[in-house]
């Protein structure tokens, strides 16, 4: 039972990287089209940019959480400015093409500047050892990502159900067309939410700083988890990237744990069979199947 309840811990605390990056890919498809093939490299930046500041400057673990994404944002507006929006009325291949080539290119530079080693980055005093739970002994870092992912998750799922702006942008998102026919001036929101969702990409790759280490290769595994992670959920359904990140999560946990050999391959094999059950993924709707 220990050993259950500590896979289960270990799993939800890797899901929720899969969880947060994934609401910023899930928000950015649903309202651009785009499918972002550079999530995973500016889950990297966020890394990177955590240890250079602290390095640099001293910036610690609890105002990188803020400061990072706050870079990020501003990186995915000048993205979007710059070259994402010229390519929108094109063919979805070709900003495809875009993001692939500038995931490469931030690879490449961080390897120039940085080599290949990994980063150091300490995590805080207070996120160090294990909490104890009668005989269960829980990783504090690990509890402490869930329950941080869980918080963000849910407040941005308040802004998006609470709000004006969120229901437009939800809108925007999942049902595009409609809110267009209804005089919602959709690519007002473009910038924002790309900027929104990259910034996502880059609080999640704060979190990963102390838990991983950060190589200017580490988003190369993880943008193609990220993709299943999306296909499961449902293309552009901010509801289904949470719930499959954490369950993709889970899944790779217990694969390490009882088919190490096996554990990526069991992610892949639960997305064929949910496209299989369910084209459009668990929650997302027909019309984008």
């Amino acid at each position: 039972m220990n050993d259950f309840l500590q896979y289960t811990i270990q799993g939800l605390a890797a899901g929720s990287f899969y969880a947060i990056a994934a609401l910023g890919l899930a928000v950015i498809f649903g309202v651009l089209g785009v499918v972002n093939f550079a999530h995973g490299a500016c889950y990297m930046l966020g890394a990177v940019v955590a240890a250079v500041l602290l390095d640099v400057t001293g910036l610690n673990f609890w105002w990188a959480l803020l400061v990072v994404p706050l870079l990020l944002f501003g990186f995915g507006v000048v993205v979007e400015r710059l070259f994402v929006q010229w390519l929108l009325r094109l063919e979805p291949l070709y900003n495809f093409l875009l993001t692939f080539g500038l995931s490469l290119f931030l690879v490449d530079l961080v390897k120039r500047r940085y080599g290949v080693s990994g980063l150091p980055y300490e995590r805080p005093e207070i996120l160090t050892g294990q909490l104890t739970l009668g005989a269960l002994r829980l990783p504090t870092y690990q509890v402490f990502v869930f329950l941080f992912s869980v918080l963000v998750c849910l407040a941005v799922w308040l802004v998006m159900t609470r709000t004006r702006v969120g229901m437009i942008v939800r809108a925007a998102t999942e049902r595009p067309d409609v809110a267009r026919a209804l005089g919602v001036n959709v690519g007002r929101w473009v910038t924002p939410v790309f900027g929104f969702g990259i910034a996502l990409a880059g609080l999640a790759g704060v979190l990963a700083a102390p838990f991983r280490a950060i190589t200017a290769d580490m988003g190369s595994s993880f943008i193609i988890i990220l993709f299943a992670v999306v296909v499961i959920g449902g293309l552009g359904s901010i509801v289904g990237a949470v719930v499959a990140g954490f369950l993709v999560g889970l899944v790779e946990a217990f694969g390490q744990a009882y088919a190490q050999n096996f554990s990526q391959i069991v992610i892949f094999v639960l997305m064929a069979v949910v496209v299989l059950l369910r084209p459009a993924g668990l929650f997302g709707r027909e019309e984008r199947a």
